[in-house]
C-alpha cells in the first residue's frame, strides 16, 4: 500500500534538522524490510510571528509503499522514534494518509496549499484529518507540529510544491553534463527549462554549487535556465538557490 508520511518540527537550533529525521526515518522502512521508500521533500510554510518554528518553518514528506508492515505498525514504530530522536523543546507532528482511501483530496490540498499563506491552528488540522481518516499526532512539547505535518502531506499530494532534500551529486560545480545523464540520475525524473524550452538529450548543462530538483507534477525535476555565456557548446546550467526559493 502507498503511504505519504510527514514530519514537522522536530528540531532545535542545536539538533539534526527534521529533514535528516524523515531521511532516516524513510532509511528504516527499507532496513526493517517493510517496503520501499522515496526521496523526501522540503515544503515551505508561512513565516509568520504566531507561528513558532526553529529556523524556516518547512515540513518534510516523502511516500512509501508497504509490502511487509501493517500501517499501524509502522505508525507506531514513527511515534516512538519521533518521540525519542526530536529535540528537546521541539513540537513533533506525525502525518500518515493514505493517498488510495481518500474519496477526495482537494480539501488535505487545500490546507496545504493555505499553510503556506495563513496561520492555521492545531483544532482545524485535526478536524480535517479525522474527516478524512488521516493519522495525525503530537508527540511531544505543545504538538503544534501537526499543523506542518499535516499541511507537508497535503503538499507532496498536490505534486506541485517543494525541494528534494539535500543537493544532488551529479558532477563538480562548473562540469558540464550531457541531459540524458542527468535523466539517467536515481533522483531526477525529468530535466525542463524554466521558460518551457524543449530540453534534449544531448544537449549539456553548467552545473552549479548547489544542484537541487524540484517537485513538479508529481515528479521530480531538475530545472535549468539558459546559460546566457554558452561557452564550449553549454546551453543550460543548474538554477540557483535564489531562482529555486519558490518552490
Amino acid at each position: 500500500m502507498n503511504i505519504l508520511v510527514s514530519i514537522d518540527d522536530t528540531d532545535n537550533l542545536e539538533s539534526r534538522g527534521t529533514g535528516e529525521l524523515a531521511s532516516l526515518l524513510a532509511a528504516q522502512i527499507e532496513q526493517y524490510r517493510w517496503g520501499r521508500s522515496s526521496y523526501v521533500t522540503r515544503h515551505q510554510l508561512l513565516v509568520h510571528p504566531d507561528i513558532p518554528y526553529t529556523s524556516h518553518n518547512s515540513a518534510m514528506c516523502f511516500s512509501a509503499v508497504l509490502e511487509d508492515c501493517h500501517p499501524q505498525r509502522f505508525i507506531e514504530h514513527a511515534a516512538r522514534f519521533l518521540e525519542s530522536e526530536s529535540a528537546p523543546g521541539s513540537d513533533p507532528g506525525l502525518c500518515v494518509a493514505r493517498p488510495a482511501l481518500l474519496v477526495d483530496d482537494a480539501p488535505l490540498i487545500r490546507f496545504g496549499r493555505s499553510a503556506k499563506e495563513d496561520v492555521l491552528t492545531k483544532e482545524e488540522a485535526y478536524d480535517l484529518a479525522r474527516e478524512l481518516g488521516i493519522h495525525l499526532s503530537e508527540h511531544g512539547g505543545t504538538g503544534q507540529g501537526v499543523v506542518g505535518a499535516l499541511a507537508g502531506a497535503g503538499l507532496r499530494l498536490g505534486g506541485n510544491d517543494g525541494r528534494l532534500k539535500g543537493k544532488l551529486q551529479a558532477g563538480s560545480a562548473g562540469s558540464a553534463v550531457r541531459v540524458d545523464v542527468l535523466r539517467s540520475h536515481p533522483l531526477i525524473e525529468e530535466v525542463d527549462s524554466l521558460n518551457g524550452e524543449s530540453v534534449l538529450d544531448d544537449d549539456l548543462v553548467r552545473l552549479g554549487e548547489k544542484v537541487k530538483a524540484v517537485l513538479l507534477g508529481g515528479r521530480s525535476v531538475l530545472l535549468v535556465e539558459a546559460d546566457g555565456e554558452a561557452e564550449q557548446g553549454v546551453r543550460w546550467r543548474t538554477c540557483s538557490g535564489r531562482t529555486l526559493k519558490k518552490y
